[in-house]
């Protein structure tokens, strides 16, 4: 029996190999050195300076005493739980409509698309005006004879946050729209002639074939819009700056005053490690489910 010429499996691809060490070592000393440091400074005590006077649990303690960040943590709740409902039923609907070829379809693509390319502090100060009761929507609709009319979400504790939510929309919707747009393309045209052969009305054949098929697309654009709302930060920070009071406060922004403002880097990277956690639930169910259908496949 002739033996086989290949080299061994560790040295196929050497050279793609070699090349990928640099970033393996700084995906490796710079992301998980840095966060391994993160997460054990959070069980100091760390002022102004990282110093390694261990003080256990009583950041973490702190933290979830401290009203502020219980605020933020229902914000960041309401405002996820909203933001991935909307975000993926109004990109979907939109990915349908100009799935149905209609005239002008790249024109209305670049129109949807256009405020994702937008960043999030010019996002926050152009809805900071729309939503600005002195000449924004609820000034128009008194203008035009409708004097009891109002809409000033931002100026309402109870409904700031959701002021931020329509801004957050507004910017990330079109994106949805275009995985969706994606998936919808790659459905073959045969299941639709199928379908109107045995007379399923369109809507049904969107909820019970199409959208199981897009299975993987979903849980992509679910990944993309779960993180993003997780770091939520220069949106808040330039619509409201966390205010009337605490009321729009953020994990993000948390983070951010107490390590950079307070001098009180304990307690920032506490904060920023139960952020970590909150990543890690979001994104190894989806590892999972990815890299383990791909094996099985």
């Amino acid at each position: 029996m002739a033996r086989s010429n290949r080299p061994p499996k560790l040295l196929r691809n050497l050279s793609a190999k070699i090349a990928a060490i640099p970033m393996i070592a700084t995906a490796i000393v710079i992301f998980v050195g840095c966060t391994a440091w993160t997460v054990a400074h959070s069980f100091t005590g760390s002022r102004l300076l990282p110093k390694l006077n261990w003080v256990g649990t009583k950041q973490y303690d702190r933290l979830w005493d401290a009203n502020r960040w219980l605020q933020s943590v229902e914000n960041i709740v309401i405002y996820g739980v909203c933001s991935l409902i909307f975000s993926l039923v109004i990109g979907f609907l939109l990915a349908a409509l100009l799935d149905q070829k209609i005239r002008f379809e790249n024109t209305f693509r670049t129109i949807f698309l256009y405020p994702f390319a937008l960043s999030f502090i010019v996002t926050g100060l152009v809805w900071q005006w729309v939503l600005n009761p002195e000449f924004g929507i609820e000034k128009i609709v008194q203008g035009w004879g409708f004097e009891g009319f109002a809409f000033a979400p931002l100026q309402n504790q109870d409904w700031v946050i959701y002021g931020v939510l329509i801004a957050g929309l507004w910017q990330g919707t079109g994106f949805v729209m275009c995985l969706m747009l994606a998936g919808l393309r790659g459905i073959d045209e045969d299941i639709w002639k199928a379908a109107r052969v045995d007379g399923i009305p369109m809507w049904k054949t969107y909820i019970f074939i199409v959208i199981p098929m897009m299975k993987g697309v979903l849980i992509t654009a679910l990944v993309i819009i779960a993180a993003g709302i997780v770091k939520v930060y220069d949106l808040v920070v330039a619509q409201t700056g966390g205010g009337p009071g605490i009321a729009s406060e953020v994990p993000a922004k948390y983070v951010y005053d107490y390590m950079f403002k307070n001098q009180n880097l304990g307690q920032g990277f506490a904060a920023s490690t139960v952020m970590l956690l909150t990543v890690l639930i979001i994104l190894i169910p989806w590892a999972y489910l990815e890299f383990g259908r791909r094996k099985r496949g």
